[in-house]
Protein backbone atom coordinates (compact mmCIF):
# COMPACT_ATOMS: atom_id res chain seq x y z
CA UNK A 1 0.00 0.00 0.00
CA UNK A 2 2.87 2.30 0.62
CA UNK A 3 4.18 1.84 -2.72
CA UNK A 4 0.90 2.31 -4.45
CA UNK A 5 0.49 5.52 -2.22
CA UNK A 6 4.13 6.72 -3.14
CA UNK A 7 3.32 6.19 -6.62
CA UNK A 8 -0.11 8.02 -6.72
CA UNK A 9 1.61 11.09 -5.11
CA UNK A 10 3.81 11.32 -8.87
CA UNK A 11 0.50 10.04 -11.27
CA UNK A 12 -1.29 12.35 -13.38
CA UNK A 13 -2.80 13.97 -10.45
CA UNK A 14 0.32 15.93 -10.01
CA UNK A 15 2.61 18.16 -11.51
CA UNK A 16 6.01 19.58 -11.75
CA UNK A 17 7.22 23.00 -10.59
CA UNK A 18 9.87 24.97 -9.77
CA UNK A 19 10.05 26.39 -5.79
CA UNK A 20 10.99 30.00 -6.18
CA UNK A 21 13.09 30.59 -2.87
CA UNK A 22 15.51 27.68 -3.55
CA UNK A 23 14.96 27.18 -7.25
CA UNK A 24 14.42 23.41 -6.82
CA UNK A 25 11.89 21.09 -9.15
CA UNK A 26 9.28 20.15 -7.26
CA UNK A 27 6.28 17.81 -7.27
CA UNK A 28 2.65 19.79 -6.51
CA UNK A 29 0.18 16.96 -6.15
CA UNK A 30 -4.05 17.26 -5.67
CA UNK A 31 -2.93 14.43 -2.70
CA UNK A 32 -1.25 16.75 -0.52
CA UNK A 33 1.57 15.80 0.91
CA UNK A 34 0.97 13.79 4.39
CA UNK A 35 0.87 10.23 4.89
CA UNK A 36 -0.89 8.86 7.86
CA UNK A 37 -2.54 5.20 5.83
CA UNK A 38 -3.91 7.43 3.72
CA UNK A 39 -3.48 10.50 1.69
CA UNK A 40 -5.24 13.65 2.64
CA UNK A 41 -6.15 16.57 0.49
CA UNK A 42 -5.55 20.21 2.49
CA UNK A 43 -8.81 21.07 3.41
CA UNK A 44 -9.29 24.39 2.16
CA UNK A 45 -8.35 23.21 -1.36
CA UNK A 46 -11.86 22.39 -3.06
CA UNK A 47 -9.77 20.49 -5.56
CA UNK A 48 -7.97 18.27 -3.62
CA UNK A 49 -8.15 14.59 -3.13
CA UNK A 50 -8.33 12.72 -0.21
CA UNK A 51 -7.71 8.40 -0.36
CA UNK A 52 -7.29 5.91 2.41
CA UNK A 53 -7.09 2.24 2.00
CA UNK A 54 -7.66 -1.45 3.71
CA UNK A 55 -7.35 -4.79 3.40
CA UNK A 56 -9.59 -7.19 4.59
CA UNK A 57 -13.36 -8.62 4.00
CA UNK A 58 -16.91 -8.32 4.38
CA UNK A 59 -16.13 -5.16 7.16
CA UNK A 60 -14.00 -3.23 4.50
CA UNK A 61 -16.19 -3.67 1.95
CA UNK A 62 -19.04 -1.91 3.51
CA UNK A 63 -16.64 0.79 5.20
CA UNK A 64 -16.00 1.73 1.45
CA UNK A 65 -19.16 1.03 0.22
CA UNK A 66 -20.20 4.28 2.98
CA UNK A 67 -17.65 6.62 1.93
CA UNK A 68 -15.31 5.83 5.13
CA UNK A 69 -12.46 4.35 2.94
CA UNK A 70 -10.52 5.27 -0.68
CA UNK A 71 -9.83 1.89 -1.86
CA UNK A 72 -9.83 -1.61 -0.59
CA UNK A 73 -7.76 -4.89 -1.13
CA UNK A 74 -10.14 -7.79 -0.29
CA UNK A 75 -10.00 -11.54 -0.67
CA UNK A 76 -11.29 -13.67 -2.39
CA UNK A 77 -12.84 -12.20 -5.76
CA UNK A 78 -16.53 -13.57 -4.78
CA UNK A 79 -16.79 -11.53 -1.60
CA UNK A 80 -17.09 -8.79 -4.23
CA UNK A 81 -19.41 -9.97 -6.12
CA UNK A 82 -21.47 -11.00 -3.41
CA UNK A 83 -21.60 -7.10 -1.99
CA UNK A 84 -22.07 -6.33 -5.69
CA UNK A 85 -25.21 -8.19 -6.27
CA UNK A 86 -26.59 -7.59 -2.34
CA UNK A 87 -26.20 -11.59 -1.94
CA UNK A 88 -25.01 -13.50 0.97
CA UNK A 89 -23.75 -11.17 4.35
CA UNK A 90 -24.55 -8.25 1.77
CA UNK A 91 -29.12 -7.38 2.25
CA UNK A 92 -28.74 -4.81 -0.52
CA UNK A 93 -26.24 -4.28 -3.64
CA UNK A 94 -23.13 -2.16 -2.46
CA UNK A 95 -22.03 0.33 -5.47
CA UNK A 96 -18.34 -0.88 -6.05
CA UNK A 97 -16.06 -1.35 -9.41
CA UNK A 98 -13.07 -3.44 -10.06
CA UNK A 99 -9.47 -1.45 -10.36
CA UNK A 100 -7.49 -4.55 -10.42
CA UNK A 101 -7.48 -8.45 -9.24
CA UNK A 102 -4.21 -9.67 -8.63
CA UNK A 103 -3.59 -13.00 -8.98
CA UNK A 104 -4.36 -15.64 -5.89
CA UNK A 105 -5.52 -19.36 -7.05
CA UNK A 106 -7.15 -21.41 -4.49
CA UNK A 107 -10.53 -22.97 -4.14
CA UNK A 108 -12.62 -23.93 -1.47
CA UNK A 109 -11.46 -28.00 -0.21
CA UNK A 110 -13.47 -30.98 1.46
CA UNK A 111 -11.24 -33.49 2.65
CA UNK A 112 -12.65 -36.62 4.43
CA UNK A 113 -10.38 -39.48 5.23
CA UNK A 114 -11.20 -42.30 3.56
CA UNK A 115 -12.30 -44.64 6.31
CA UNK A 116 -15.02 -42.56 7.09
CA UNK A 117 -16.08 -44.11 4.25
CA UNK A 118 -18.29 -40.73 3.20
CA UNK A 119 -18.06 -39.56 -0.37
CA UNK A 120 -20.31 -37.04 -0.42
CA UNK A 121 -21.28 -33.74 1.49
CA UNK A 122 -24.62 -34.41 0.94
CA UNK A 123 -23.94 -37.99 2.99
CA UNK A 124 -23.10 -36.59 6.21
CA UNK A 125 -26.15 -35.36 6.83
CA UNK A 126 -28.06 -38.25 5.80
CA UNK A 127 -25.78 -40.73 7.95
CA UNK A 128 -25.46 -37.87 11.05
CA UNK A 129 -21.76 -38.67 11.00
CA UNK A 130 -19.58 -37.46 13.59
CA UNK A 131 -17.08 -35.96 11.95
CA UNK A 132 -13.57 -34.74 13.90
CA UNK A 133 -12.89 -31.68 11.95
CA UNK A 134 -10.15 -29.67 11.57
CA UNK A 135 -11.57 -25.77 10.08
CA UNK A 136 -10.64 -22.22 11.34
CA UNK A 137 -11.98 -20.25 14.23
CA UNK A 138 -15.87 -21.11 14.56
CA UNK A 139 -17.23 -17.95 16.34
CA UNK A 140 -20.62 -16.12 15.33
CA UNK A 141 -18.74 -12.88 14.09
CA UNK A 142 -16.64 -15.46 12.33
CA UNK A 143 -19.31 -16.98 10.66
CA UNK A 144 -20.95 -13.46 9.71
CA UNK A 145 -17.78 -11.80 8.60
CA UNK A 146 -14.94 -13.81 7.53
CA UNK A 147 -15.29 -14.70 4.28
CA UNK A 148 -13.23 -18.32 4.77
CA UNK A 149 -15.74 -19.01 7.68
CA UNK A 150 -18.59 -17.82 6.03
CA UNK A 151 -17.93 -19.59 2.54
CA UNK A 152 -17.56 -23.26 5.05
CA UNK A 153 -20.70 -22.49 7.27
CA UNK A 154 -22.63 -21.70 3.60
CA UNK A 155 -21.08 -24.72 1.80
CA UNK A 156 -22.59 -27.03 4.82
CA UNK A 157 -25.77 -25.13 5.32
CA UNK A 158 -26.51 -26.18 1.34
CA UNK A 159 -25.87 -29.80 2.06
CA UNK A 160 -28.05 -29.59 5.25
CA UNK A 161 -25.89 -29.31 8.48
CA UNK A 162 -24.04 -27.21 10.51
CA UNK A 163 -21.31 -27.22 12.85
CA UNK A 164 -23.61 -27.62 15.92
CA UNK A 165 -24.57 -30.68 14.09
CA UNK A 166 -21.55 -32.14 14.16
CA UNK A 167 -21.30 -31.44 17.81
CA UNK A 168 -24.39 -32.89 18.47
CA UNK A 169 -23.61 -36.33 16.41
CA UNK A 170 -20.47 -36.87 18.67
CA UNK A 171 -18.04 -34.69 16.69
CA UNK A 172 -15.18 -32.69 17.26
CA UNK A 173 -13.80 -29.44 16.00
CA UNK A 174 -10.24 -29.00 15.79
CA UNK A 175 -9.69 -25.09 15.41
CA UNK A 176 -6.40 -24.18 13.09
CA UNK A 177 -5.57 -20.07 13.13
CA UNK A 178 -4.37 -20.95 8.99
CA UNK A 179 -4.68 -22.90 6.53
CA UNK A 180 -0.42 -24.12 7.17
CA UNK A 181 -0.28 -23.86 10.62
CA UNK A 182 2.20 -26.69 11.89
CA UNK A 183 -0.66 -27.99 14.28
CA UNK A 184 -3.33 -29.27 11.51
CA UNK A 185 -0.26 -30.90 9.64
CA UNK A 186 0.32 -32.53 13.53
CA UNK A 187 -3.58 -33.54 13.75
CA UNK A 188 -3.52 -34.78 9.76
CA UNK A 189 -0.29 -36.95 10.74
CA UNK A 190 -1.61 -38.64 13.86
CA UNK A 191 -5.37 -39.36 12.90
CA UNK A 192 -6.25 -37.07 15.18
CA UNK A 193 -9.01 -35.65 12.48
CA UNK A 194 -10.57 -37.00 9.61
CA UNK A 195 -11.68 -34.53 7.98
CA UNK A 196 -10.88 -30.64 6.75
CA UNK A 197 -13.15 -27.93 5.30
CA UNK A 198 -11.10 -25.10 4.27
CA UNK A 199 -9.49 -22.79 1.74
CA UNK A 200 -5.67 -21.96 1.37
CA UNK A 201 -5.52 -25.25 -0.51
CA UNK A 202 -1.92 -24.85 -1.93
CA UNK A 203 -0.47 -25.48 1.74
CA UNK A 204 -2.49 -28.56 3.17
CA UNK A 205 -3.97 -30.86 0.30
CA UNK A 206 -0.85 -32.29 -0.26
CA UNK A 207 -0.35 -33.18 2.94
CA UNK A 208 -3.92 -34.69 3.00
CA UNK A 209 -4.08 -36.66 0.23
CA UNK A 210 -0.40 -38.51 1.45
CA UNK A 211 -2.54 -39.62 4.78
CA UNK A 212 -5.54 -40.78 3.14
CA UNK A 213 -7.93 -38.31 2.60
CA UNK A 214 -10.35 -37.42 -0.54
CA UNK A 215 -11.48 -34.42 -1.62
CA UNK A 216 -15.67 -34.19 -1.76
CA UNK A 217 -17.60 -33.13 -4.65
CA UNK A 218 -19.57 -30.07 -4.59
CA UNK A 219 -22.05 -30.89 -6.92
CA UNK A 220 -25.70 -30.78 -7.76
CA UNK A 221 -27.82 -28.15 -5.65
CA UNK A 222 -25.37 -27.55 -2.94
CA UNK A 223 -23.57 -26.04 -6.43
CA UNK A 224 -26.89 -24.25 -7.42
CA UNK A 225 -27.19 -22.81 -4.41
CA UNK A 226 -23.60 -20.98 -3.90
CA UNK A 227 -23.89 -20.37 -7.60
CA UNK A 228 -27.15 -18.17 -6.87
CA UNK A 229 -25.12 -16.58 -4.15
CA UNK A 230 -21.69 -15.87 -6.42
CA UNK A 231 -19.92 -18.45 -5.63
CA UNK A 232 -18.06 -19.87 -9.43
CA UNK A 233 -17.75 -23.28 -9.76
CA UNK A 234 -14.22 -24.54 -9.93
CA UNK A 235 -12.03 -27.76 -10.74
CA UNK A 236 -9.31 -29.08 -8.10
CA UNK A 237 -7.14 -30.86 -11.24
CA UNK A 238 -5.58 -34.41 -10.26
CA UNK A 239 -2.52 -32.48 -12.46
CA UNK A 240 -1.96 -30.41 -10.21
CA UNK A 241 -2.34 -32.49 -7.12
CA UNK A 242 -0.44 -34.97 -6.87
CA UNK A 243 -2.20 -38.28 -5.08
CA UNK A 244 -5.88 -37.10 -6.57
CA UNK A 245 -7.89 -40.24 -8.59
CA UNK A 246 -9.89 -37.77 -10.38
CA UNK A 247 -10.50 -33.93 -11.06
CA UNK A 248 -13.17 -32.48 -8.18
CA UNK A 249 -15.42 -29.98 -8.65
CA UNK A 250 -15.77 -27.41 -6.23
CA UNK A 251 -15.74 -23.49 -6.16
CA UNK A 252 -13.58 -21.11 -6.68
CA UNK A 253 -11.40 -19.21 -3.82
CA UNK A 254 -9.12 -17.24 -5.92
CA UNK A 255 -8.72 -13.72 -6.46
CA UNK A 256 -6.99 -10.77 -4.40
CA UNK A 257 -9.76 -7.60 -5.89
CA UNK A 258 -8.88 -3.83 -5.28
CA UNK A 259 -12.01 -1.91 -5.17
CA UNK A 260 -12.92 1.27 -5.19
CA UNK A 261 -17.00 3.03 -5.29
CA UNK A 262 -18.47 3.38 -8.75
CA UNK A 263 -18.77 7.13 -7.70
CA UNK A 264 -14.36 7.74 -7.94
CA UNK A 265 -13.94 10.12 -10.28
CA UNK A 266 -12.57 8.20 -13.69
CA UNK A 267 -8.65 10.31 -13.30
CA UNK A 268 -8.31 9.24 -9.60
CA UNK A 269 -9.31 5.60 -10.71
CA UNK A 270 -6.79 5.86 -13.75
CA UNK A 271 -4.30 7.15 -11.72
CA UNK A 272 -4.71 4.63 -9.41
CA UNK A 273 -3.51 2.05 -12.06
CA UNK A 274 -0.90 4.18 -13.22
CA UNK A 275 0.62 3.53 -9.50
CA UNK A 276 0.33 0.04 -9.93
CA UNK A 277 2.16 -0.30 -12.91
CA UNK A 278 5.35 1.92 -11.74
CA UNK A 279 5.80 0.00 -8.57
CA UNK A 280 4.96 -3.32 -10.07
CA UNK A 281 8.23 -4.53 -9.54
CA UNK A 282 8.02 -3.76 -5.76
CA UNK A 283 4.43 -5.60 -5.39
CA UNK A 284 4.65 -9.34 -4.20
CA UNK A 285 2.37 -11.40 -5.87
CA UNK A 286 0.53 -14.87 -4.57
CA UNK A 287 1.38 -16.86 -7.98
CA UNK A 288 5.45 -15.35 -7.52
CA UNK A 289 5.96 -14.72 -10.34
CA UNK A 290 6.54 -10.90 -11.93
CA UNK A 291 3.13 -8.62 -11.63
CA UNK A 292 1.77 -8.80 -14.96
CA UNK A 293 -0.11 -5.51 -15.57
CA UNK A 294 -2.22 -7.46 -18.56
CA UNK A 295 -3.30 -10.35 -15.89
CA UNK A 296 -5.08 -7.52 -13.86
CA UNK A 297 -8.11 -7.16 -16.08
CA UNK A 298 -7.55 -10.61 -17.27
CA UNK A 299 -10.76 -12.30 -15.87
CA UNK A 300 -8.94 -15.68 -15.58
CA UNK A 301 -8.10 -18.45 -13.00
CA UNK A 302 -5.95 -16.78 -10.79
CA UNK A 303 -8.02 -13.00 -11.15
CA UNK A 304 -11.39 -13.59 -11.15
CA UNK A 305 -14.12 -11.21 -11.08
CA UNK A 306 -17.66 -10.60 -11.99
CA UNK A 307 -17.99 -6.78 -11.48
CA UNK A 308 -17.60 -3.99 -13.92
CA UNK A 309 -14.17 -2.65 -13.88
CA UNK A 310 -14.40 1.22 -12.79
CA UNK A 311 -14.26 2.96 -16.41
CA UNK A 312 -10.91 4.84 -15.20
CA UNK A 313 -9.54 1.52 -14.94
CA UNK A 314 -10.97 0.67 -18.01
CA UNK A 315 -9.77 3.51 -20.12
CA UNK A 316 -6.07 2.56 -18.53
CA UNK A 317 -6.02 -0.99 -19.57
CA UNK A 318 -7.39 -0.47 -22.91
CA UNK A 319 -4.50 2.46 -23.64
CA UNK A 320 -2.28 -0.10 -22.66
CA UNK A 321 -3.44 -2.96 -25.01
CA UNK A 322 -4.78 -5.13 -22.14
CA UNK A 323 -8.29 -4.76 -23.35
CA UNK A 324 -9.88 -5.48 -26.48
Amino acid sequence: MLELAASLYESSLSSESWRAAEGVLQTDSRLGNALKLSLRAKSNDRKGISLSFATGGFREIRALAEGKLSLAWVNPSVCLTMAYRGKGPFPKRLPLRTIAVFPSYDVMGFAVHESTGVTSLTQIKKERFPLKLSTRLVTQNALKENSTMFTVAAVMRAAGFTFGDIRKWGGEIHLAPRPSDPARRATIESGTVNAIFDEGIKSWAGTALDHGFNFLPVEGAVLKRLGAMGYRPAVMPKSRFHGMAEDITTIDFSGWPMIVRADMPDNVAYAICEAIDKRKEFIPTDNYKPLDIAQLCANDEEAPYDVPLHPGAERFYRKRGHLK
